[in-house]
């Protein structure tokens, strides 16, 4: 039965890697104004998004999506994907049960994940701050505080062009903050594929296919979701 699972998931991430991937390396052109609240742009998009959106209703942030200003880094559905598989395998080797449905997964994990990627207010490109990541004394981004108060670094990447410092493309950039104490330590980075689409109550930049796992930590969610399922969760 594993095997059969595990077939079908790299079934499942093999299709969405064949058209997925160049949306999320270059998005190319679109129209930047999106005339609906950001859960509906999450929803007008399934084929990049709708596993997104469905955790955004478990985690019980609906209404959050639908009027509160927010700034969200939309990650990819096979983030997702990638990470329930990584779940999955764990929970078979420790003799548990495995994750059938998202709603398998309590609302508070769903929901301290996702506000990862949420933050108060509406903000494009150009609000955030030059980051080199070689430079970081010089260019270090900014730190900010995502939804529920998760230290994060966003900023802006200037890249070169022919040999010419910081005067090629702009590429936005955020990073996981793995431990406060250490604010420049270890850093788990990701990068922007298509950035400032504007909606109705906010502003969404989706990450590129890069990003791994959802919530960017694997390893912390799947302590979560075992440690929920000992305590009856």
């Amino acid at each position: 039965m594993r095997t059969i699972l595990c077939l079908m998931t790299a079934l499942i991430l093999g299709l969405c890697a064949c058209s997925k991937d160049e949306y999320y390396q270059d998005s190319g052109t679109h129209d930047p104004v999106f005339k609906g609240t950001t859960l509906e742009y999450l929803d007008a998009v399934p084929f990049y998004f709708d596993t997104v959106a469905t955790i955004v209703r478990l985690a019980g942030m609906e209404d959050v999506f639908k009027s509160d200003t927010l700034t969200f880094f939309a990650p990819t559905d096979r983030s997702v994907l990638r990470l329930i598989k990584d779940l999955n395998a764990e929970l078979f080797f420790l003799g548990n049960d495995t994750v059938k449905a998202l709603s398998d997964v309590p609302k508070e994990i769903w929901f301290k994940y996702l506000q990862r990627y949420m933050f108060h207010g509406g903000n494009e490109l150009k609000d955030y701050p030059q980051i080199d990541y070689n430079l970081l004394n010089t260019y270090p981004g900014q730190g900010y505080l995502s939804w529920n108060g998760t230290p994060m670094n966003i900023g802006v990447v200037y890249n070169d062009d022919n040999g010419v410092k910081y005067v090629g493309y702009r590429q936005l950039s955020i990073a996981y903050i793995t431990d406060p104490a250490k604010p420049r330590d270890n850093w788990v980075i990701d990068y922007v594929a298509s950035c400032n689409i504007t909606t109705n109550n906010g502003v969404v930049h989706a990450l590129n296919d890069n990003h791994v796992y959802f919530g960017f930590a694997p390893y912390m969610f799947v302590q979560d979701v075992i440690a929920a399922m000992e305590n009856g969760g």
